[in-house]
């Protein structure tokens, strides 16, 4: 049986969530999955609405357009409520549970609250709330493993040490809030 995942990471522009997605994908394709990312972007960039779809597959992916995907991770309350909506039964959802002040009343989905800005403040930078999320996530699904995810991160990001080690603190803290609870189907 072949399995997919689909998540849409959402946010305003410069929470991260370009960067998250784009990790994500990186990860996905570094170990031979097939993988689509699309971002989409509000009318501003910075504080404006922006999100992308990550889709990882062990086979071939029949179209990028994700109208219900399975999984989501919103990092503001206008996210939260476009996206919350969208997932499938069954699905999950990550919540920035330190921006985001209510849950999603779904019972049919199995939600995670993530204190995302509070850890990465603790974890030394503001600006890492994304890298919390995308552990999280990844440690919810195992899409794909964190030592690739730590490689592309590094690729990435290597000329920058001082932010590296501030987002190797952030997949780490992200990473322990949670264990496996959901399947690629």
């Amino acid at each position: 049986m072949s399995k997919q995942l689909e998540v849409v990471m959402a946010g305003f522009g410069g929470q991260g969530v370009m960067t998250a997605g784009q990790l994500l994908a990186y990860a996905g394709m570094e170990e031979g999955k097939q993988v689509v990312w699309i971002p989409s972007y509000g009318p501003e960039m910075r504080g404006g609405t922006a999100n992308c779809t990550v889709v990882i597959s062990d086979v071939r992916i029949g179209s990028p357009i994700i109208n219900n995907p399975l999984s989501a991770c919103v990092f503001n309350r206008p996210s939260l409520d476009k996206f919350g909506a969208m997932l499938r039964p069954g699905g999950l959802l990550l919540i920035n549970s330190s921006l985001i002040d209510v849950a999603s009343g779904r019972t049919d989905i199995t939600e995670i609250l993530v204190p995302a800005n509070d850890i990465a403040i603790k974890a030394g930078s503001p600006k890492v709330a994304n890298m919390v999320m995308l552990a999280a996530y990844v440690a919810a699904t195992e899409v794909v493993s964190f030592d690739t995810l730590n490689r592309m991160l590094e690729l990435k990001m290597g000329k920058k040490k001082d932010l590296l080690a501030v987002n190797h603190r952030a997949f780490e803290e992200g990473r322990a809030l949670t264990g496996k609870v959901f399947t690629m189907r």
